[in-house]
């Protein structure tokens, strides 16, 4: 058998023995051998445990142990710190980053995946999870890409409608990463508008119910390539937020306005209210006598509060973003062949973030007041009927 070893509670005991023994008259040599040490153990243990009490030995112990700790944790940060050094400036914010970056922090160090995964805040399962890419990753990618390039205001969220609308199978989150791995962005961020309440805090009474209850109408101007200004009137339906008409000229006033709004009410009904602001062709005597004439009513906002006309100022907004600053009109027939077929897109097929991401009058969808009516059943022909 081995020697025992000697707890240091029990060294400084046979010590005091000792020293007792020494006192009675005895030698060293001859207390060393009685406590069953030999006299050269008898004196290291001297000069490490001499004049120590029971309570300050329990007092180093602690002290050693909290050292060793300590040592250990200087170790443990000293090591994580040579790891965050070698895996990459900046955070990782995708596990197939944090994925390669542990795999090449374990050739480096030689680590294990375990510490490695703790100290980049990877999971273990999916460090160890095989990525698998899906069979038609590449041909969606081409197709996000295109539809990038066709629609370049458009985000990822108006690109994942698109994409639903041509029969992908695919939700927000696919097509938001495959865009941030291919890098695309909509440039230039626009300013955020306020909501549709006035400065005061109270909300505005007259809201959109339904169909042709609040049609909104504003103008936009723009120029041609030679410099010559032109004027586009938008009318906007506030509760479907259909654009019902777009009329483009070098001048527009308030006779044009009667005759937008006459083609309108024709093919669309007459609308309950009309908004606009304080406009000098909508304040005219001559529009607001036909309106009411009509049975329609006007709401102008409060002057230079154009955020209670929030809906037509939003898609002028669109308008302005979409079209008007990335296309060239080098004449203003062709301004307004390029106007009219973007209204018509904005209609059927731009998903509108606040309808569901659908577009504001696709041609599929009916309102239910103009749901087709069943055709009533055929009646049989009489005995009596004449046939030519």
């Amino acid at each position: 058998m081995g020697r025992k070893r000697h707890t240091p509670e029990e060294i400084v005991a046979k010590l005091r023995q000792v020293d007792v023994l020494v006192s009675q008259g005895q030698t060293v040599d001859a207390a060393a051998r009685s406590i069953g040490v030999t006299q050269t153990t008898y004196h290291r243990w001297r000069n490490e445990f001499g004049g120590l009490k029971l309570d300050q030995v329990k007092r180093l112990k602690e002290l050693e142990a909290e050292n060793a700790r300590l040592r250990r944790a200087v170790a443990d940060l000293t090591l994580d710190k040579v790891i965050l050094t070698e895996a990459a400036p900046g955070k990782l914010l995708s596990p197939a980053r944090r994925r390669a970056c542990i795999e090449r922090v374990r050739a480096v160090t030689g680590i294990s995946e375990r510490r490695a995964c703790r100290v980049l805040g990877q999971h273990r399962t999916t460090q160890r999870k095989a990525a698998r890419t899906p069979d038609d990753e590449v041909r969606l990618t081409a197709d996000i890409v295109e539809l990038a390039r066709q629609y370049g205001r458009y985000g990822y969220r108006r690109i994942t409608a698109l994409l639903q609308a041509a029969g992908w199978m695919v939700n927000r989150k696919r097509v938001e990463r495959i865009w941030r791995r291919e890098g695309l962005k909509v440039p230039q961020r626009q300013p955020k508008r306020g909501r549709l309440w006035p400065a005061d805090g109270s909300c505005v009474r007259l809201r959109p119910e339904r169909p042709n209850h609040v049609w909104a109408y504003d103008f936009v101007e723009d120029r041609t390539h030679n410099g010559r200004r032109f004027r586009m009137l938008n009318v906007v339906d506030e509760f479907t937020r259909e654009c019902l008409a777009i009329r483009v000229a070098r001048k527009l006033k308030g006779a044009d306005v009667i005759e937008v709004l006459a083609e309108l009410f024709i093919t669309r009904g007459t609308p309950e209210h009309i908004r606009s602001d304080n406009g000098p062709e909508f304040v005219a005597k001559a529009l607001q006598g036909w309106i009411a004439a009509l049975g329609a009513k006007t709401a102008y906002v409060a002057p230079g509060s154009p955020w209670e006309n929030g809906y037509i100022e939003s898609f002028n907004g669109k308008l302005r973003d979409e079209l008007l600053r990335s296309e060239i009109f080098y004449s203003l027939r062709e301004a307004q062949v390029l106007i009219e077929a973007w209204r018509r897109h904005y209609n059927t097929v731009r998903p509108h973030s606040a309808l569901g991401y659908q577009p504001p009058a696709p041609e599929v969808t009916l309102w239910p007041a103009a749901q087709p009516r069943p055709a009533p059943p055929a009646t049989p022909p009489t005995e009596t009927a004449s046939i030519h």
